[in-house]
C-alpha cells in the first residue's frame, strides 16, 4: 500500500528521463528539486491550492453543520411525515451526479454563480449520505440526557450544540474525512463552473500539465506530491476519532 506513495515521492525528484526510461531505478541518479520549483512558478498553481483549500475546508463544515442537525431532527424529534422525509433524502443519493449537472448548471448561470466559489460549492454543501450517516449515530444517543437538559431548561439548539454534537464527534470525524477527499478531488463540476484560469480548482488545473506536446509526467508527479498534503494532515486530525468509532462500532 505505501509503495507507490514511495514510488510518486522518489519520482518527483528525478529529472524528465529518468521517469521514462524502459529500465526504471528506485532512487534518482541526480536528485533535483527543479521539478517542485516549475510547478509552483507555473501558472496559477498556488491559487489553484487555495481554491481547492477554500472549497474543500467550507464545504466540509457546511455538511458536518446542516447533516448533523437534520439527522438529529430526524433521530430525536417525533412529527408527521419524518419518515418520508427521510426517505425522500435517501432517494437523492440513487441518481446519478451526471443527472443533475444540468439543473446545476442552470441554477448556476441563473444566479451568475459562475467563476465563483459559491458556484463551486452549492451541489455540495448538504450530503444525503451525511445526514443518514449522523442519523444512525444520533440514534444510539439515550433520550434521557436530552429530557435531563430540557428539564434544566436548556434550549433545543443549545442541547444539540453542547450535548449531541460532543457525543458523535467519532461520526463527525468520518464524515468530515470523507467530505474533504470527495470536495477535495471533484473535478466534473469545477470543469464545468469555472471558465478564467484563476477560479480552477486542483484537479481541474492539472491538465495544464498534459497538453498536445505531451504530457509532463515530472511535473504531475511532482505536483501529485503537494496535492496530497493537505489529505493527509486532515486524516491526521481526526484520525484518532475515526479509530474511536470503528472501536465503539465493534464493541456495540
Amino acid at each position: 500500500m505505501v509503495f507507490p506513495f514511495v514510488w510518486s515521492l522518489l519520482n518527483s525528484f528525478k529529472q524528465p528521463q529518468e521517469i521514462l526510461t524502459l529500465a526504471p531505478k528506485l532512487l534518482p541518479e541526480t536528485p533535483t528539486l527543479d521539478n517542485y520549483r516549475e510547478v509552483l512558478s507555473r501558472g496559477n498553481f498556488l491559487r489553484w491550492y487555495w481554491n481547492s483549500i477554500v472549497v474543500a475546508l467550507l464545504t466540509t463544515l457546511s455538511v458536518c453543520f446542516f447533516s448533523s442537525i437534520a439527522g438529529y431532527s430526524i433521530a430525536k424529534f417525533k412529527y408527521k411525515g419524518k419518515n418520508i422525509i427521510f426517505l425522500l433524502i435517501l432517494s437523492t443519493m440513487m441518481i446519478p451526479m451526471e443527472m443533475l449537472v444540468i439543473p446545476w448548471m442552470v441554477t448556476g448561470s441563473y444566479f451568475n454563480l459562475t467563476d465563483t466559489y459559491i458556484g463551486l460549492m452549492f451541489p455540495g454543501l448538504i450530503s444525503a449520505f451525511g445526514v443518514f450517516l449522523m442519523k444512525q449515530f444520533m440514534e444510539s444517543i439515550p433520550n434521557s440526557l436530552i429530557e435531563a437538559a430540557r428539564i434544566d431548561a436548556a434550549g433545543e439548539f443549545k442541547i444539540f450544540w453542547k450535548i449531541i454534537l460532543p457525543l458523535v464527534k467519532p461520526g463527525l470525524a468520518s464524515l468530515a474525512i470523507f467530505t474533504f477527499i470527495g470536495s477535495w478531488d471533484a473535478f466534473l463540476w469545477p470543469l464545468l463552473i469555472t471558465a478564467k484560469d484563476h477560479m480552477k480548482t486542483l484537479p481541474v488545473g492539472l491538465q495544464s500539465f498534459a497538453g498536445a506536446q505531451g504530457i509532463e509526467y515530472h511535473l504531475i508527479i511532482a505536483a501529485a506530491n503537494l496535492v496530497v498534503i493537505p489529505v493527509l494532515a486532515m486524516f491526521m486530525v481526526v484520525q484518532k476519532h475515526i479509530i474511536k468509532s470503528v472501536a465503539t462500532t465493534g464493541i456495540k
